[in-house]
Order: structure tokens, then C-alpha cells, then sequence
């Protein structure tokens, strides 16, 4: 694909601070991106790069493939003091820009603000997200997802409608989630089409209209068991997209990682059109790391009775100053899987797809 210069005006203001005018970099609004692409049987795949070396592999792929893609990361990843990453969200935007300075990555994509979850209703956890997201804006953050599904509809409405205001009047991405992600088996249950109904016309009613909602269709965060099977029901996912497709661009899938090929094939059918990768990052990062600092990564993990992610933070420094060697083993990786997802996703052509739609 060529120069995506047809849309770098829609480049929003917050991310200008950080672009140069002469810049190719093509960080927009996730907004454009799904409206653009509503009723397109394709999905944007949204990658948590919790460790940086996965990025160049992942924006390689989208280039060959001419593809749309978004980084994000979640608030207990990545949050004003750093989450279990290490990183807070100017971090987060400064290295995933300098990796598209760095190799000319032109493609139209987003930077994502990943469950930005409150939990309750209480002023404190509100205004704590409110604050998060002003520094996240202010980093160059152009798509936000907030996730107050732990609570009853009627709170969670009027939660989302109170944060979400100053993402719309920015013209930014926002997605929104009813039914908490939480597999069946470990207690959750499935977002049922009266609930997704009875939300979204809460926040239409309230003035606030998501591009996308995350529902509860059985998947799960992070890994399967060896012997759990995957479930992951499409045909109520699809339902929903339906029933809600006049005022949304589609549905944001979690819980991706250990998906088989043959499910995820079908998810541009089912109405989703984000599909949030995560846990595979760190998969791959780990695997291309030396050895003895994986081996140190465990130990801590389990000496501290942590999940291995919370490492991540405790020994950045080593992780991110790895052998060049090794983080080309990870960036081979990367692309390798990021190009596999891409396709599964019907990701390819989106961009100019894109800029066919909106540029001038």
C-alpha cells in the first residue's frame, strides 16, 4: 500500500503533539476506522503488546497485508503508575510511535485504551477513571473502551454515559461492554439480547452512541486449560449485532488467544469487527527470551505466588534491553502470528479500504 497521505488530516488533535506535521504516521481515530468499516464482513485485530519487541513484527504484517491494526493495552496493564507493565500511557504511545517512525509504518491504526474497567459506583472509582483518561487523550490515545459491566444496566448506563462524554465530543473511538468476560464455566453467563438492547438504548438515550460493545459470548481472558474447551457462541453474538446495528459498527471480541482457526474464521460474519489479541504477545515475547531471564521471570513468579504477567514490570529494564538476536526472534514471531490472525480476521485491504472511503 502506498502513502497513507488521502487521511493523515483526520489525524486527531491530541495526537498532533506528538506527530510531526511532516510525518506519514497515520495514528487516527478508531472512530473513523469502524464507521468506515460497518457492514464489512472483516475485523480489526487489537493487539496488547505488554512487551515492546512484539510491535515491528505485528506493524510488518499489517503492511504486507495492507492492513488496519490497534494497539492497546488494558488499565491494569498499563495505568498512571505504570500497571503490571511498566508502562504508563505516555510510555505506551511513545513506543509504539517511535517503532512506526522507525519503519515507516503508514498504515492507518489506533492506540486503544483496553478495559478500563469500574467496578462500582462509588465517586472515587469514577473520577479515577475520568483521570485516566484525561492523561490518556493527553498521551495521544485515540479509542477507549470502558468496561463498568460489573455493574447492574442501570448503573453501568449511567457510569459509561458520565465518562464516555468527552471521548464522543472528541470524536474518538469508544466501545462499551455489557456482561462481564468471564467463562461459563467459572460462573459467568452470556449476554442475552434484552441486556445488550436495554444498555445500548440506555447510552443512546443518555447521548452517547459506542462504535462498539463487548458482550459475554463464552469466551475467556488469558490461556485455556489443556482439557477446556473452546466455547464461543457466534450465533448469539450475531444476534445481538442485529438486533443493535443501527446504532453501533459492531462487536469487540475478547478472549482470542487459544482460539482455534476454524471459530475466528467466522467472526466477520458474526457482526465483530475488533478482535482483541493479548495473552499470544506475551507468549511470543517469552518464548524469544534468553532463557535465563525467562527462568528468572519464573522463579520471581512463583517465589512471589504471582501470575507470570506481574513479572513483566518487576524486571523491564532486562526484558527490554534483551540480545538484538533475540528480539529479531521475536519480531519474526510476531509477524508470523500477527499474519495468520490478520488473515483468519479477513483483515487484508482494510486500510485502503480505509482511505477509499474517507480520503480526499
Amino acid at each position: 500500500m502506498g502513502v497513507t497521505k488521502e487521511i493523515l488530516h483526520l489525524r486527531p488533535e491530541n495526537v498532533m503533539k506528538f506527530v510531526p506535521k511532516s510525518s506519514k504516521v497515520c495514528l487516527v481515530s478508531s472512530n473513523d476506522i469502524f464507521t468506515a468499516l460497518k457492514g464489512h464482513s472483516v475485523a480489526v485485530m487489537a493487539c496488547n503488546t505488554r512487551i515492546r519487541h512484539v510491535i515491528p513484527g505485528i506493524m510488518h504484517a499489517a503492511m504486507e497485508l495492507d492492513a488496519i491494526v490497534g494497539f492497546e493495552l488494558a488499565k491494569s496493564e498499563c495505568d498512571l503508575s505504570g500497571g503490571y507493565t511498566g508502562m504508563t500511557p505516555k510510555d505506551f504511545t511513545t513506543v509504539v510511535l517511535q517503532y512506526a517512525e522507525d519503519i515507516n509504518f503508514h498504515n492507518p491504526f489506533f492506540i486503544h485504551s483496553d478495559h478500563l474497567a469500574v467496578k462500582n459506583t462509588s465517586r472515587q472509582e469514577i473520577d479515577a477513571a475520568k483521570t485516566l483518561i484525561a492523561a490518556q487523550i493527553e498521551a495521544g490515545y485515540t479509542s477507549f473502551a470502558i468496561d463498568a459491566s460489573y455493574n447492574e444496566i442501570p448503573d453501568n448506563v449511567k457510569i459509561t454515559a458520565e465518562i464516555a462524554k468527552v471521548i464522543n465530543e472528541r470524536n474518538l473511538g469508544l466501545e462499551t461492554e455489557v456482561g462481564e468476560i468471564k467463562s461459563v464455566k467459572s460462573g459467568g453467563s452470556l449476554t442475552t439480547p434484552e441486556e445488550a438492547s436495554e444498555y445500548i438504548h440506555g447510552l443512546v438515550d443518555s447521548g452517547i452512541r459506542p462504535n462498539l460493545l463487548a458482550i459475554n459470548n463464552g469466551s475467556k481472558h488469558g490461556h485455556y486449560a489443556p482439557d477446556e474447551k473452546v466455547f464461543i457462541d457466534l450465533k448469539r453474538t450475531k444476534e445481538i449485532y442485529e438486533m443493535l446495528k443501527s446504532h453501533i459498527c459492531g462487536i469487540a471480541q475478547h478472549g482470542i488467544t487459544g482460539t482455534p482457526p476454524e471459530i475466528m474464521q467466522q467472526f466477520p460474519d458474526s457482526g465483530i469487527l475488533k478482535g482483541n489479541v493479548g495473552t499470544l504477545w506475551q507468549d511470543v515475547a517469552h518464548e524469544g527470551l534468553p532463557p535465563d531471564l525467562l527462568d528468572i521471570l519464573k522463579n520471581w513468579a512463583l517465589e512471589n505466588k504471582k501470575d507470570l504477567k506481574s513479572a513483566t514490570k518487576v524486571f523491564k529494564k532486562e526484558i527490554d534491553s534483551i540480545p538484538q538476536k533475540n528480539k529479531k526472534m521475536i519480531e519474526e514471531n510476531a509477524y508470523m502470528q500477527a499474519s495468520s490472525f490478520m488473515k483468519f480476521f479477513r483483515s487484508k485491504g482494510t486500510a485502503s479500504l480505509l482511505i477509499e472511503k474517507l480520503g480526499v
